[in-house]
């Protein structure tokens, strides 16, 4: 592991450089796909693909209960500690550690694992969501684990966890839980007008289920491609015409047009008076444009 300056008070916002995490990142983005596939394989659908992402928690990051035959298992992502929990309701668990390993090497033992707790379960191998895939089980080029920025990955998925479920409770339509998609590698949160959206054209079945209706979408990821750091988005979907456009908080947000997104680099919430003020600023003025835009019944859609 590599030595860094510890910058991970719990009330701090912590540094996260793209280039210095990337490594890790890349091989906790395939590892968490791993445990993501295993909870997707043997739950049932939930609209919008719910069943299938993480979830923050005092720890780390957890699957929740999965079910199987007469009873239920939880994986967990400890960063405290630095690893894999897996725990049955019949009693019995395992324990692996989150260190330098390839991805192989991590499916081998995560799923040896699961096999000595008699759960039998088969994924698709090959990730999502990423360019150049290479299947999981024989995927030896992603092998880092620095567990200090793992650490302080969690602790920023906090700060936005609490903040992202302040904003939640502002709506009362129906509004998905505060969780953690681990194709795309993002904490989401997520508003829905109530109606149905136009089906996109040539829309596979993965994007039929999660844009069958209309909604606004808020969330934290890591970053990558042309950008080069942390940031929170929001967009819409359908996007409503002039929503690139409007004015929103804070000054430094910008839309991106390639991914037709607001964006709001994680940097200046970090550096920013308020942090969290800032992020929520951000969150309810790019909420207000798409909704106002869409025509949304905010009045019946919003806590008073």
């Amino acid at each position: 592991m590599a030595a860094h300056a510890s910058n991970t008070n719990q009330n701090s916002w912590p540094e996260l450089p793209l280039d210095a995490w990337q490594d890790t990142y890349a091989t906790l983005h395939m590892w968490t796909q791993i445990v993501g596939k295993v909870r997707l394989a043997l739950s049932p659908l939930i609209n919008h693909w719910w069943q299938v992402p993480l979830y923050v928690n005092s720890r780390g990051l957890t699957t929740s209960a999965i079910p199987y035959g007469d009873g239920i298992f939880e994986v967990q992502f400890d960063f405290i500690d630095h690893k894999l929990h897996i725990q049955t309701s019949w009693g019995t668990s395992k324990s692996l550690a989150l260190k330098p390993q390839s991805v192989a090497d991590f499916y081998a033992a995560f799923m040896g694992a699961l096999r000595s707790l008699g759960i039998e379960v088969k994924i698709w191998t090959m990730p999502v969501e990423v360019p150049n895939p290479v299947r999981c089980d024989l995927d030896t080029q992603h092998a880092s684990y620095d567990s200090e920025y793992a650490l302080r990955f969690w602790r920023i998925l906090i700060l936005c966890e609490n903040i992202f479920q302040e904003f939640r409770a502002r709506f009362i339509g129906k509004n998905s839980p505060v969780h953690f998609f681990w194709g795309s590698f993002d904490l989401a949160v997520t508003r829905f007008s109530g109606r149905r959206a136009p089906e996109r054209p040539g829309a596979d079945l993965i994007t039929r289920e999660a844009y069958s209706h209309e909604v606004i979408s808020a969330g934290f990821w890591p970053g990558s491609g042309d950008v080069k750091g942390a940031a929170f988005y929001c967009y819409a979907a359908p996007e409503p015409a002039g929503f690139a456009d409007q004015k929103v908080k804070p000054a430094e947000a910008f839309y991106h047009p390639q991914m037709k997104e607001w964006l709001l680099m994680y940097d200046d919430v970090r550096r920013a008076a308020s942090p969290p003020q800032t992020l929520l600023d951000f969150l309810q003025s790019t909420y207000e444009a798409g909704a106002n835009l869409a025509r949304w019944d905010r009045k019946e859609l919003e806590r008073p």
